[in-house]
Parts: structure tokens; C-alpha cells; sequence
């Protein structure tokens, strides 16, 4: 007899990756994806978890309007609290809320969550690259294990993704739904002056090729560097994303590769990034492992052209709009963003077309059916 459960009440959203404005895609994740949610589940009451920083930004930014916020004590930096918050103190609260279902957007979450829990793992890059310092990487390998073997319901945003982490993490293929992202609307933030944005990064070229992403090993922008001084002299190379330890070595490779036409934008305001995505001439994404790209998707709907990496994962979310290249060879980044710009009306045709293809209600949707399946598997233990 197959197992009947009452409907969704209540949904807990672990959210204590949050540091607002360096969080990158999962904030964007965060953000967009519980927007869609809230309008797609209207009787359902949903409860962001957060750090006591993202608490605060959520509540100045109007969330309190439409979700429950709930600050526990860890923030960014404060790795010790911050295990005690997920690990203690959140399954407690799930517990206490009597959360419907726990979902964790950012690949961490509780071992043990007392609760229906669902897990949305955006890549296995924890197991394939340092992207922290050792132990902490360690730490994070041991803990998305043990969770997602223990969770109700896998999600993950891409079908390169899904293989990637069934191959590293040894997770049974039919145990990861495929949810792939959304992209919002372009110019829902009012952009900035571009005289000001120009003044303020020292633009004064006559084109500007965009990159927007954290600065780590992995997303590899030492080839955009390399290639910045093949795309000529007046040609302004633009590296907006959270400066991270790998900063200090590209602005090592700028200097000795005399790119001096490239900018470190670091923090950004969804105005002034709004403003670059008006004024780029090209976009590139030089990443060597993703588990979606979501910039890609935005310089798309923003009617930039693209050229990125030729990896798998970009062509599933691309399509035949961007202009692919070799991630490891400067000659071939460079001869691709330049023809981008030379077909920027085809690439920016073809760039919307492709983006049109991904919505966060469908996003929304899919991610409430995973809900109901957690529930359901958490009924028949």
C-alpha cells in the first residue's frame, strides 16, 4: 500500500552558507530559487536559516515580508560555530519548527537532521580540487558524504553535474534528481552610471570583455590574464568576483605578463555588475569544473555574447550560442572572444534564445516534487 502523507506545511531552508555579497552562486541559488518557491507554493511557509549577517541582509532586503528569517550564531569565518550551528543546533530547530522538510541548498548539511531532508549538491569540486585550505576540504569531503548518504532526497543543477557526482561520491544514479537552475530577468536592478563605473575600474578602452566569478584556482581566470594582451591595447579586461587567496597571483601574472589592461573589479553592487553586463562587449568563463555556470546563463539573457571553456557541463547550459575554447591555452580564449564580438549579433540572438530555456518556477516546481518524494522515502523508513 503505497504510503500517504499529509501536504506540506512547513519547509525549512538551510541557508548558514550565507555571507551576503560573497557567496556567489548559492546566495544567487538562495535567493532566486526561494523567490520561486514562495509563488509557487503559496499555502507552504517557508524558513530561512541563516548566519546572523545573513539574517540581517535578508530582513533589510524585505524577506521578512514573505519568510520566516532565523539567525543562528555562526558566520562566515567562524568555522567551529558553524559546524555546531548545522550539525547541533539546526537539526534542534527542525525538530522544534517541526519542519516538514529540511532542504540544504549548498551541498553542506546535517548528518543527522531529525527531519525529511533534501539536499541540492551543486558539484562534486570538493573531491576534485582545493578549493579551500586542506582541512577545511577534508572536513567538507567527510560531511557532503555522510549527508547525502543519509538524505531523502538528492538534487543536483545539471546532468554533467549528476555524472560527476556519481562517479566521485559513488551515489547510485537514481538517487539525484536533475533540477536545473533558472536565470531572472535582466535589469531588475536599476544599473549603475557608466560614466561612474567606467571612472571608478579605470575603463577608458574602446571594448570590455567581462568575467564574473570568484576568484579560485578552478575557475582559471590565469588563461583570460595570459590572453588579455592578444585582445590588443584597446581592449579592457574586466575580473568582478570575490577576491580570494588565487587574487594575489593573478594580479602576479598580470604584472609579469604586462596585461595591463586588466582590472580586479573584486566586490561588486547588483548595480555596478548590472552596468558591466551594459557595457561588456563579450563575456568570457575560462572555468575548468562547474556544476552549472550560471553567469553564462546571465550574460545570455543580459544579450552579451559568451566564450567559454569547452567542457560539458557549459555546453549543456550554452547550447550553440557561446564561442567555445581550450580552457588551458591563452591563443585559443583570445581567438574566441574575438569571435564572439565579431558575430555578437548572432551570439546574442541565439545567447537569449538558449536562456529562455531555463526558468526558476520550473525550477521552483521541480524542486516541490523532491520535496513530496523526501517525504514520502522519510514515511517508509
Amino acid at each position: 500500500m503505497p504510503c500517504v502523507h499529509a501536504p506540506l506545511r512547513t519547509v525549512g531552508i538551510n541557508a548558514l552558507f550565507l555571507d551576503p555579497g560573497r557567496s556567489g552562486g548559492p546566495e544567487t541559488y538562495l535567493r532566486e530559487l526561494v523567490g520561486a518557491l514562495v509563488e509557487e507554493a503559496p499555502g507552504v511557509r517557508f524558513s530561512i536559516v541563516t548566519t546572523r549577517r545573513g539574517a540581517a541582509a535578508l530582513v533589510r532586503d524585505g524577506w521578512r515580508e514573505r519568510v520566516d528569517v532565523i539567525a543562528l550564531p555562526a558566520d562566515e569565518g567562524e568555522r567551529v560555530r558553524r559546524q555546531v550551528a548545522e550539525q547541533v543546533l539546526l537539526p534542534r530547530l527542525a525538530r522544534r519548527r517541526g519542519f516538514d522538510v529540511l532542504h540544504s541548498l549548498a551541498s553542506v548539511a546535517p548528518i543527522r537532521p531529525g527531519v525529511p531532508s533534501v539536499i541540492t549538491v551543486h558539484d562534486a569540486t570538493f573531491f576534485t580540487h582545493r578549493t579551500f585550505g586542506l582541512l577545511t576540504t577534508l572536513g567538507m569531503r567527510v560531511i557532503v558524504s555522510q549527508a547525502a548518504r543519509r538524505a531523502d532526497e538528492l538534487l543536483t543543477v545539471s546532468a554533467a553535474a549528476h555524472d560527476q557526482i556519481c562517479s566521485v561520491m559513488g551515489i547510485a544514479p537514481e538517487r539525484i534528481a536533475v533540477v536545473p537552475n533558472g536565470v531572472g530577468r535582466a535589469n531588475r536592478v536599476a544599473a549603475g552610471d557608466h560614466a561612474d563605473v567606467r571612472a571608478r575600474l579605470a575603463l577608458d578602452g574602446d571594448r570590455l570583455v567581462l568575467c564574473v566569478a570568484a576568484k579560485r584556482p578552478h575557475k582559471n581566470q590565469e588563461v583570460l590574464v595570459r590572453a588579455a594582451p592578444l585582445l590588443g591595447e584597446r581592449t579592457d579586461v574586466v575580473l568582478a568576483g570575490h577576491p580570494e587567496a588565487y587574487d594575489a597571483e593573478l594580479r602576479r601574472i598580470a604584472a609579469e605578463t604586462g596585461a595591463r589592461r586588466v582590472r580586479f573589479a573584486d566586490y561588486v553592487s547588483d548595480a555596478d555588475l548590472e552596468a558591466l553586463w551594459e557595457l561588456a562587449d563579450c563575456a568570457v568563463f575560462p572555468t575548468l569544473v562547474e556544476g552549472f555556470g550560471l553567469p553564462v546563463l546571465e550574460a545570455m539573457a543580459h544579450g552579451v555574447p559568451v566564450a567559454c571553456s569547452d567542457i560539458p557541463v557549459l555546453r549543456e547550459v550554452g547550447g550553440d550560442a557561446p564561442c567555445y575554447f581550450d580552457p588551458h591555452d591563452p591563443a585559443s580564449v583570445a581567438a574566441a572572444a574575438e569571435r564572439a564580438i565579431a558575430e555578437s549579433e548572432r551570439r546574442v540572438a541565439l545567447g537569449r534564445e538558449q536562456a529562455a530555456r531555463f526558468s526558476w518556477p520550473a525550477a521552483a516546481r521541480a524542486t516541490l516534487e523532491g520535496y513530496e518524494r523526501a517525504v514520502a522515502a522519510h514515511g517508509a523508513r
